[in-house]
């Protein structure tokens, strides 16, 4: 993963104390490299004291950040006193990156407030996020109005602003493939190409028809082989699956990590079933499986919004992230369910060992040779995050839902891949789901990064976001 960088802008206002700056700059330096993250400034000799004050200092500001554009996540403006909030300003205008910017303020002491000491960055901080507004430059704020550049509440925010980077980039021109038509019997997961476009989001159609071909006429014997191991290592695969079986598999998998690789895509749809095992003879939840561990998520069903909810959410979280069913009640306690899909999660999203075999419910009808390829296993206990994404085509919008809760250890009596969920006040989300038209299905992700997945999506991408609590 490239290292995360970020635009540093310390400001300072001219008749409070510059001596601050250097600190401020000292201190900004020392936590991003502590956290591993990259920092662009203006040196001490590019403007008076290295801080951001003029319409010329912010003019050098610009033309430094546009110089790494390609390498700035987002921007941190950092205000050691009340700062010069025009010259902010400016320097954001000018430099035009359009990325997430987070705004700090450092605090007063209250046995430091005279004329050499106060900062006043609690009013500076206020003017500065009013002149973003006017601008209308979208901004994130740290937990505390005010806090130490060098404690523990602040490294918090730049860890989570990070992830709301890390989505605002990753999801910023994204391109998803479509392998195949939905299902006809899938209305649910219909949704609106214009409206994903209106958001910088473009669906690349491919005729199902092209990965059975490329599968059937896979010549390259050395990745098959070489595909064949992978998967054997990937889960424990039952000694009734043949060789030839597991070689069909890798062709598939290889046709279709090829196919989504062309397309430059991030992300993934496939016409699950039941058009591959009629007329291929295996099913694609382990190639989809794959693909997601390795960071392209891939979403069953056709379901477009529901491979780009896997995307956010795997870009907040850092970890592969899956899709499955809102599916059924446990007993009399109304804030745990069940969620499951035949399944394709990625291995390291269900935290715990797997097996690969044949679809249950298909397998019952179009035989279970006719079926291998599903990923089963219950998922380990642990946080989660659930989201999703979906196309408003009565509003013309975008709209979405997170929440948080957990993955449960106690045993689901049911096949396929499995997570036995727990949810406060479960009952309200899901009247919320029923009233407002989502679809049946959800994206978990392991782990709490709902605060991030609702900035990101709301504040920056304009989606009107629903959180759950």
């Amino acid at each position: 993963m490239k290292k995360q960088t970020f635009g540093v802008i310390v400001s300072t206002r001219s008749f409070f104390p510059s001596h601050l700056v250097a600190t401020a700059r000292s201190q900004i330096r020392q936590l991003l490299d502590e956290l591993g993250y990259g920092c662009v400034m203006v040196e001490e000799t590019d403007t008076q004291y290295g801080a951001v004050l003029t319409y010329e200092e912010a003019k050098t500001c610009a033309a430094l950040f546009r110089a790494h554009a390609d390498e700035i996540d987002g921007i941190l403006v950092i205000l050691p006193n009340f700062g010069e909030e025009l010259g902010v300003a400016e320097a954001i205008t000018l430099a035009d990156l359009r990325v997430p910017v987070l705004v700090q303020a450092c605090d007063d002491s209250l046995d430091r407030l005279d004329m050499a000491n106060r900062r006043d960055a609690f009013c500076g901080k206020i003017s500065v996020c009013n002149n973003l507004r006017q601008r209308g430059i979208p901004y994130s704020l740290t937990a505390l109005h005010t806090c130490p550049i060098l404690c523990d509440s602040f490294r918090s925010d730049l860890i989570r602003f990070a992830g709301v980077c890390r989505v605002v980039r990753g999801l910023k021109g994204a391109r998803i493939a479509m392998l195949g038509a939905r299902p006809v019997a899938f209305n649910t997961v219909r949704y609106s190409e214009k409206i994903l476009q209106k958001y910088g989001v473009s669906v690349q159609t491919v005729d199902l028809s092209e990965i059975i071909f490329r599968a059937m006429n896979w010549t390259q014997e050395d990745a098959v082989r070489r595909k064949v191991e992978e998967i054997r290592c990937y889960g424990d695969v039952p000694s009734f699956v043949s060789e030839e079986l597991l070689e069909k598999q890798a062709r598939l998998c290889l046709a279709m990590e090829e196919k989504v690789d062309e397309l430059d895509c991030c992300a993934s749809t496939v016409q699950c079933w039941d058009s591959l095992e009629n007329n291929y003879g295996c099913a694609a939840c382990l190639a989809m499986s794959m693909m997601g561990n390795h960071g392209k998520p891939s979403a069953c069903e056709s379901d477009v919004t529901g491979a780009f909810s896997m995307l956010a959410a795997g870009l907040a979280a850092g970890t592969p992230a899956a899709l499955m069913d809102w599916n059924n009640n446990v007993g009399e306690d109304r804030d745990r369910c069940v969620a499951l899909h035949c399944s394709n999660f990625p291995r390291d999203f269900f935290g715990a060992p797997i097996e690969i075999e044949c679809l249950d419910v298909l397998g019952s009808t179009l035989g279970k040779e006719n079926c291998f390829g599903a990923c089963k296993g219950q998922v380990a206990p642990g946080e989660m995050t659930f989201l999703r994404l979906t196309t408003d085509d009565t509003g013309g919008v975008m709209k979405a839902y997170v929440g948080e809760g957990s993955f449960e250890a106690e045993p689901i009596p049911t096949k396929g891949g499995v997570a036995h969920c727990k949810v406060e006040h479960l009952q309200q989300l899901l009247q919320y789901i029923c009233k407002n038209g989502f679809e049946h299905h959800v994206c978990f992700v392991r782990g709490h990064v709902a605060a991030i997945l609702e900035e990101a999506l709301s504040t920056y991408m304009g989606i009107e976001v629903y959180r759950h609590s």
